[in-house]
């Protein structure tokens, strides 16, 4: 259908009225899943000192971790391809009874490794709620409005985000640390009863044989990817063995990947969608961003914990700005893409003050104070707010309504590795940087590291004043890390061949 004349105002404001029913039709039946599937990422970071002492094993407590992020990226794309082909409001359902059961089977572990594998299955839930959610509103929203609209996705997303730690270390403190999994079941509920709401689309119906051993493979390139990166902070100690065979396995389950999905007649992951110069590139541009941002969300606490002091909840006041910035961010971006039609300059011009924001933190932060930081971080959220919009509008205009939830599980799987990669890296940089100056302030960082800024409590004051002399350098070259992550990002933004809609 032909773009409304302007000339003809009832009609255009009659399809406004129709985009915006549709969208209030959608969008708070998918705020809950989507809050569910980005809030446990973090939720769980402040349990974990908890955890370790009721189950112990603190050798292994970055499973926990660890495996949801695997679970969730492995689940992204097979999600996408099932929704495309069965329908999404149905797929919906079956990701939201698998995280429920699995949040059960966490509160109710008795060791680490019934944790992890109960982690791993509400990782398979939690990687279809995103993804889902994505592309439900792809199908509903014409293109020009949509771009608005996905600012509030944005919004709820990195809310999610930052607001996990706050609300896992409360419930950790007053209920203990299973109420961080049992809390996630009456908000499943209700997104159950908020999801029968959806439209029943149905998919495609196409004949669909399941990629199994694409799923294989994918597996075993995303968990030996990531725990060759948990491995490589054991790099300063020497320790070269592990790091170097989970590099050649990840190295040969990829060729093993591609050669099998060129092959396969339903192919877990589409190879010819992934070449389109648009998606590639919004790919790496999720990646690198999802690595800046999780990052920032990751290390901020124990920066400003560990230099400046801050407690808990000041913390959780300090991280404020930059949740409200990449929000409003979020929401000027969307409203601007719907009123112009262009999309790429923004995100090309944010992520360049952002590349020199950071940078400049990583110069400054020494000789500024807690709460300048956080309102230096909270500006340069929100030039971090013009990015998801864009790329998840992008890709669904490359994909074609066909592929929608294809491609939206390419960015979500994108940006969850990107996440987990570049946290990892972030972590290496941090205990290298201390294990160079002091090997023993290394090994105590490394506890702090595994264990959250509430670890740094239980060390003994030469090991923490050993942490406090090398502090400085090592955030430094963390910021300088981030800041190379929103670099890369900036170079693929400004090389994007669809700049406007």
């Amino acid at each position: 259908m032909s773009k409304p004349d302007a000339s003809f105002p009832h009609e255009e404001d009659a399809v406004q009225r129709n985009s915006r029913q549709n969208f209030l039709a959608i969008f708070p039946s998918i705020v809950l899943p989507m809050f569910l599937a980005v809030v446990d990422q973090t939720i769980v970071a402040t349990a974990l000192p908890a955890i370790a002492t009721s189950l112990g094993e603190v050798d292994r407590l970055s499973w926990v971790v660890v495996s949801y992020l695997v679970s969730t990226t492995i689940a992204a794309p097979v999600y996408g391809r099932l929704g495309d082909v069965f329908g999404r409001r149905r797929l919906m359902f079956v990701a939201l009874a698998i995280f429920m059961v699995a949040s059960i089977l966490c509160a109710l572990s008795t060791d680490i490794i019934m944790l992890t594998a109960a982690r791993i299955l509400q990782g398979a839930g939690g990687g279809g709620l995103m993804t889902l959610s994505q592309a439900l509103v792809g199908e509903a929203i014409p293109p020009r409005d949509r771009a608005r609209y996905q600012g509030y996705l944005a919004t709820v997303a990195v809310t999610s985000s930052a607001l996990g730690p706050v609300a896992g270390g409360f419930l950790t403190e007053h209920f203990g640390w299973q109420s961080v999994f049992l809390v996630n079941i009456p908000i499943g509920i209700g997104a159950v009863f908020m999801t029968m709401r959806l439209p029943d689309r149905t998919g495609t119906g196409e004949p669909f044989r399941f990629d199994t051993l694409g799923l294989i493979f994918f597996a075993a390139f995303i968990a030996s990817t990531l725990i060759m990166l948990e491995e490589a902070q054991q790099l300063a100690s020497g320790k070269f063995l592990a790091p170097v065979a989970l590099a050649v396995l990840a190295l040969t389950a990829v060729v093993l990947l591609v050669r099998r999905e060129k092959r396969a007649p339903s192919p877990l992951l589409s190879i010819p969608l992934m070449k389109h110069p648009a998606i590639w590139r919004c790919d790496g541009l999720a990646a690198c961003h999802g690595a800046a941002l999780v990052a920032l969300i990751t290390f901020l606490p124990l920066y400003y914990r560990m230099v400046h002091g801050a407690t808990a909840a000041e913390t959780g006041l300090l991280l404020l700005p930059m949740t409200i910035g990449i929000g409003v961010g979020s929401l000027t971006t969307g409203r601007i893409v719907g009123r112009t039609g262009q999309t790429a300059i923004y995100p090309s011009v944010g992520l360049a003050l952002v590349s020199l924001g950071i940078l400049g933190a990583a110069i400054l932060s020494p000789e500024l104070g807690a709460v300048t930081l956080s309102w230096s971080f909270g500006l340069i959220a929100v030039c971090m707010g013009t990015v998801m919009g864009v790329v998840q509008l992008t890709v669904q205009l490359a994909s074609g309504r066909e592929q929608l939830g294809a491609g939206a599980a390419t960015v979500q799987f994108s940006r969850s590795l990107g996440a987990a990669v570049g946290t990892a890296l972030v972590g290496t940089v941090l205990f290298a940087t201390m294990t160079h100056a002091n090997p023993e302030a290394g090994q105590a960082f490394g506890r702090v590291l595994q264990g959250g800024p509430q670890a740094l409590d239980s060390l003994a004051a030469a090991q923490r004043a050993a942490i406090t002399e090398g502090l400085d350098a090592a955030f430094r070259n963390a910021f300088l890390c981030i800041a190379g992550f929103a670099c890369l990002a900036t170079g693929l933004a400004w090389t994007l061949p669809i700049r406007r809609i």
